[in-house]
């Protein structure tokens, strides 16, 4: 029987998807419930699974644009035994046998005969304990794990040699044998002038219509001001043990951006809202998207209902959202729906950038990197950490002022984790009754 392997639906609106890769190679036996293969769409990269167990034909190869509901595989489930017993035979022959000998291997002696290459016992141990022929640069902690999982090099080395290295193995590999090595200065040009081609993504294709067409149907501008990070800073460093102790997560800026801007979107509510037709659409919530990269570029998992989330469930949250977005694990539901978003340009140096709205999304807040500068301090030059940030927007929803406050509110509770943390209350107000 074979079980055929079609196209899933991505989404609504959704025809044509691009086969990013195949996991599996043809001929592979897989098993049921296995990633076998990811796709490109319009909005997300997506994984396939086998839906049972058995020997995989291919039917398709990776780059093909393919319509949603098209066959691009099948399974045999008639070979499900013998193929499961064949992998697992030769996974643990590879492993008895160990590394093996890029010598000739002598010939196996017919029953009775002895093997001239096995007359002595020291030949024979040598035989039955092949010496480590592949060098290997373990760390101490990594060796230690080793000794204490009672296991040899050899046995590493045996396990090595019998596992199936695949595409990103392979592409690891290549990573990593390109990089510089340590205390080179510069890189040496090959001289070469050969070009290359690679076709892009569905994803990054769609990434780029969108973003062109903000910047012709918005009226985008950019407000920028700075951010004094020392109270924020003093807090995570006061606080960052004990909350990682109870929560199981580290203590982050991005909870204290998220919470300065949902408290301040409630004050500014153009700034949550976007056109729709001839109206414009108020948000009464805050669903914050979170822009991390991927290794199939940005994409941006949304916080639902960022507004009563504790510090602690969004940083959880955060988590969660940017592992599945690196590992491709992330759901068109989850990466849709936001009112909002913030991006940190900052984790890759960078000092000042206009970030591009997020359609249909009226704002963005862009952060960037921390640098000590010379801030005026009650009339005297101090130095602080100090961040730029930028907010763009569309003037057609958002007036100037509107935006500069709401970026300004932002500063304000920033600078002054107690009202944050208060909820936008200044906490000496409150308690005078004011």
């Amino acid at each position: 029987m074979k079980a055929e392997i079609r196209v899933p639906s991505p989404g609504e609106s959704i025809t044509q998807v691009q086969l990013a890769s195949w996991l599996v190679e043809e001929g592979d036996f897989v098993e049921k419930d296995q990633e076998i293969a990811e796709i490109d769409s319009d909005k997300a990269t997506l994984t396939i699974n086998a839906p049972e167990s058995g020997k995989i034909g291919l039917m398709a190869k990776a780059g093909d644009t393919l319509e949603v509901n098209a066959v691009i595989a099948f399974i045999d489930t008639t070979m499900q035994g013998g193929a499961r017993k064949k992998v697992a035979d030769e996974a643990r022959v590879a492993v008895k046998q160990g590394p093996v000998s890029e010598e000739k291997s002598p010939e196996i002696p017919a029953a009775g005969e002895k093997s001239p290459e096995l007359k002595d016992a020291k030949e024979k141990e040598k035989a039955a304990k092949p010496a480590n022929e592949i060098p290997l640069n373990i760390s101490p902690l990594a060796r230690k794990m080793l000794e204490s999982e009672k296991m040899s090099e050899e046995e590493f080395v045996a396990f090595l040699k019998s596992y199936r290295f695949g595409r990103k193995d392979i592409g690891f590999f290549m990573e990593e044998k390109g990089k510089e090595p340590a205390g080179r200065v510069g890189a040496v040009r090959s001289g070469s002038r050969e070009t290359e081609k690679k076709k892009m993504s569905t994803l990054r294709l769609k990434v780029s219509e969108r973003l062109v067409a903000v910047k012709n149907q918005t009226a985008m501008l950019t407000t920028f001001n700075e951010m004094n990070m020392t109270p924020v800073m003093d807090i995570r460093a006061r606080y960052k043990d004990a909350f990682k102790e109870k929560y199981g997560v580290s203590l982050g800026f991005m909870s204290f951006f998220t919470k300065a801007v949902t408290i301040a979107l409630v004050q500014f509510p153009e700034v949550n809202a976007y056109i729709d037709g001839d109206e414009i659409l108020y948000h009464n919530y805050a669903d914050i998207g979170i822009a991390v990269s991927s290794p199939k570029g940005l994409m941006v998992p949304v916080l639902r209902n960022a507004d009563s989330m504790s510090m602690a469930e969004i940083e959880l949250k955060i988590r969660d959202l940017a592992g599945k977005a690196r590992n491709n694990k992330i759901t068109l539901d989850e990466m849709t729906g936001g009112t909002f978003t913030i991006t940190n340009g900052g984790v890759f140096g960078s000092m000042l950038s206009t970030p591009i709205l997020n359609p249909p999304q009226s704002a963005i807040l862009g952060m960037h990197n921390i640098v000590e500068r010379p801030v005026a301090v009650n009339g005297k030059v101090e130095i602080h950490p100090v961040m730029y940030v930028a907010l763009s927007y569309d003037h057609r929803v958002i007036d100037g002022k509107d935006s500069v406050g709401f970026l300004v509110k932002v500063k304000e509770m920033l600078e002054n984790p107690a009202i944050l943390l208060s909820e936008g209350s200044d906490p000496v107000v409150t308690g005078l009754g004011l």
